[in-house]
């Protein structure tokens, strides 16, 4: 198994001086940094081959890395015009979509629980997507919509005559088989190629989910703590509310 860590984006709605911007992987709770935390959680469930996606200030990450002595080292691989969106960053690791194994697609920016990577990882090759059916409605999570155990949307907006029984916010983790993590890396080159490289890569998940060429496990992680992070509200929500939250990270001193 491999994981596949997005982290080439700037942050700006952070809202960082110039001077001071940083990826958001190297926030930092209770002393970690989210790549850290990443890092712990992957080594914890036998994860050893981690691929970090990167783009605005490698050279930041890179020195996190060196401070961490982490073995072995995660393979860096550069988004140059990371500014466009993510999906370019995931077309820029299709090597590694491609590799073989099950692939573990994951957004750096979120502060979270071992729990739930556990439940990502949980038993043999599978394409598994995490929901939370306790979320905040409005515009900015992505909502995960189910019917009859399969997922039907996979967006901020879902129509408003879409037909579902469940409805939640997805984590931003996935999981895909061999079989998924090409047909998904075969996706996001022809949205790259068709000129649309500036969408979020959940776009071409969702094509993926919504096509049914693979089956897909909708697993719950509701009432697990987690928090994505993009706005300086959620800096002190992470903090404050979900850290006191989570469970000790095995093997890591308190």
């Amino acid at each position: 198994m491999r994981a596949i860590i997005l982290a080439a984006g700037r942050g700006l709605r952070l809202q960082q001086a110039d001077q001071r911007q940083f990826p958001k992987c190297l926030l930092q709770f209770g002393g970690m940094s989210l790549l850290e935390r990443h890092l712990r959680m992957l080594k914890n469930v036998g994860v050893a081959e981690i691929v970090v996606a990167v783009g605005f200030r490698p050279d930041r990450i890179e020195a996190e890395l060196d401070r961490l002595h982490w073995s072995p080292r995660p393979e860096i691989v550069v988004n140059e015009r990371f500014e466009l969106g993510s999906v370019l960053t995931v077309h820029t690791v299709g090597a590694a979509m491609r590799r073989g194994g099950d692939v573990l697609l994951m957004d750096a920016d979120v502060l979270y629980d071992q729990r739930i990577m556990n439940v990502l990882v949980a038993g043999r090759s599978a394409n598994r997507v995490l929901i939370d059916r306790d979320f905040e409605a409005g515009d900015e999570p992505v909502k995960l919509c189910v019917s009859d155990g399969v997922a039907v949307e996979l967006r901020k907006q879902p129509g408003a005559d879409l037909k579902y029984d469940t409805i939640g916010e997805s984590v931003g983790f996935f999981r895909f088989n061999p079989a998924a993590a090409q047909r998904l890396a075969a996706l996001v080159a022809d949205y790259v190629a068709q000129g649309r490289a500036h969408l979020p890569h959940e776009e071409a998940v969702r094509d993926l989910l919504l096509e049914r060429s693979q089956v897909f496990d909708i697993a719950d992680v509701t009432g697990y703590p987690w928090i994505e992070i993009d706005f300086p509200t959620d800096v002190v929500r992470a903090a404050h509310e979900v850290l006191p939250q989570l469970e000790p990270i095995p093997g890591t001193p308190l």
